[in-house]
């Protein structure tokens, strides 16, 4: 075990998640900030546990060819940008290695290389800015937050943000500082101002200026409004209620003190409307790239209905009502759906809907109103896709799914969920929203495997099928049955008039007895319940069955779709 405040000698071979260099050092994992790879060290521990250690860069022995000047005087300190000591080919080259190996080991693929999508300009790319606010010896100041903390490093200027962004804040300051208002304090949860907000148009220009507030009133309004007419763009000022303790930026009441309460911004030549709590992607360039990358992978045709879960103010979902017969978006977020309803109206678009929800639910109830699209879309936050939405999903059957992900490692583990459900990872693409930060934007497709089987039924289950009485075939799981998987087509044929049903298979349940099956009946929403299934055949298949043979195989109900 490592000595903390011990020095050592280290070279770094990888990185973390984080984009700290990581270094083994007497077997031991080391992790170690503003390293590069290649590089090797004199580093001092600064946290020592048995199997891993936190260090500190003492000394660089030898240098890597990658290593730069930091261009950003608190880089160092602040925890917004991760990358400023490195050039951005190797910033771009271990955000695509990162995405690639955790598809590779979670997600169970077999990539050979990932592209990347670099960033034109690693500067003044982000259209919103969310400074915290602090106070020291009665002075007020904002920032960002230290590392790992909620000690707030000031800044005077911040590289990705444009200009507008930084006069915002230092007018916010000197407003609050001349009215003598007080900084909200974590630990005693006094104090009004909490956050600065500012979300700007990358197009429009337009500036929505939010402040979050531990009260509903802002003492002299109309001197920060004033004051903030000199900011470019100058657009809508709006206060954001949050009295709740917690690291939640936002509150959930909004109070518009000046202009429309919200801005407007053209993204892949639409117009749209942006609250301070729409999601919109920070990177409006990238942005740009990244839903032209998903329209593409998605090979939508004018035949096809879409369904886009986590839709936002609808930007995806409108891009690609272009080439689509029909799309259907799902957000949870009211504000958003209103601003997604608002966009496609003023954008002229008749063949989207959108519904308010939490996606696995209201995927959920689109599926069991019988909606069966063809390309679904999924931009979920970092962490993933939920249970129900994955099932819908999958029930859904459609033939392509595109998934956006800013996290590799929820991506790769859904990647891997859905490949046991039927679905090839065809291909993947990050795409660097984020220069300078940690963060990596990535684009997955996925293409359902289906095969077709012929099956032969006598006349009275045929016509349950048919009919709609029966969506789940029970049969002992044997070798044949064991090739369907979800997506397949069945063609079941009347062994006494010859007729042909086709159907969709969206789920398969399997058991390791027909008694457990039958237990679970109302479970598998097939019409039958433990009261009213054959017993008599029930029995018949015990019986036929032997209990070795049940447990070899097991049983399988599968569930199927006209």
């Amino acid at each position: 075990m490592l000595e903390n405040n011990k020095h050592y000698t280290a070279t770094v071979t990888d990185y973390t998640a984080d984009g700290h260099g990581v270094a083994r050092v007497e077997g031991c994992a080391v992790f170690i900030p503003n390293a590069i790879a290649g590089e090797t060290y004199t580093i001092r521990i600064e946290k020592a546990a048995k199997t891993w250690a936190a260090g500190k860069i003492v000394e660089i022995l030898e240098k890597s060819p990658h290593r730069v000047q930091r261009e950003c005087p608190i880089s160092s300190g602040c925890g917004g940008c991760d990358f400023w000591h490195m050039d951005y080919t190797e910033e771009t080259r271990l955000k695509a290695q990162r995405v690639l190996d955790t598809l590779n080991r979670i997600g169970g693929a077999d990539l050979k290389e990932m592209p990347i999508l670099p960033a034109p300009t690693c500067k003044e790319y982000r259209n919103k800015a969310q400074y915290p606010v602090a106070s020291q010896k009665g002075r007020v100041y904002a920032g960002f937050f230290r590392a790992g903390t909620h000690q707030v490093v000031e800044n005077e200027a911040c590289l990705i943000l444009p200009p507008e962004c930084d006069q915002v804040k230092k007018i916010a300051i000197d407003y609050v500082n001349h009215n003598k208002i007080s900084a909200y304090d974590e630990n005693t949860k006094k104090g009004l101002l909490r956050h600065i907000y500012v979300r700007q148009g990358a197009v429009s220009g337009q500036v929505l200026v939010c402040l979050v507030v531990n009260g509903r009133k802002l003492p002299h309004p109309d001197d920060l409004i004033q004051r903030l007419q000199a900011v470019p763009g100058f657009t809508s000022l709006v206060l954001s209620v949050n009295t709740k303790p917690g690291n939640t930026i936002l509150g959930d009441e909004f109070i518009t003190l000046y202009g429309p309460g919200y801005i407007e911004d053209t993204l892949y030549g639409l117009q749209f409307r942006l609250s301070a709590r729409s999601f919109y992607q920070v990177n409006h360039h990238q942005a740009q790239k990244l839903y032209e990358s998903a329209i593409s992978q998605a090979e939508i045709t004018k035949n096809d209905l879409v369904l886009d879960l986590y839709c936002g103010v609808g930007t995806i979902t409108l891009a690609m009502a272009k080439a689509a017969g029909k799309v259907i978006g799902v957000e949870v977020v009211e504000q958003a759906i209103a601003d997604a309803k608002d966009n496609a109206a003023r954008n002229g678009i008749e063949n989207a809907e959108f519904f308010c929800g939490d996606a696995g639910k209201a995927a959920l109830e689109l599926e069991r109103q019988g909606v069966r699209p063809d390309v679904v879309v999924v931009d979920p936050p970092r962490k993933g896709l939920n249970g129900d939405a994955i099932e819908a999903i999958c029930r859904m059957s459609p033939r392509r799914i595109v998934y956006v992900s800013c996290d590799p490692a929820t991506l790769a583990r859904d990647v891997a969920i859905l490949k046991d459900r039927g679905y090839h990872l065809k291909n993947a693409q990050a795409v660097d929203l984020f220069p300078r930060c940690s963060h990596i934007e990535s684009i997955a497709c996925l293409t359902r495997e289906s095969s077709t089987h012929s099956m032969k039924l006598h006349p009275s289950p045929f016509e349950m099928i048919k009919n709609g009485q029966k969506t789940i075939e029970m049969r002992l799981y044997d070798e044949k049955r064991q090739k369907i998987k979800v997506g397949d087509t069945i063609l079941f044929t009347n062994n006494a008039t010859g007729e042909i049903l086709k159907v969709k298979v969206v789920n398969i349940h399997r058991f390791s007895s027909f008694a457990e099956l039958y237990a679970n009946l109302p479970l598998l929403r097939c019409g039958y319940t433990p009261e009213n299934v054959d017993k008599a055949s029930s029995a018949d298949m015990e019986a036929y069955y032997s209990p070795e043979q049940q447990e070899k195989y097991g049983v399988v109900g599968i569930e199927i779709s006209l």
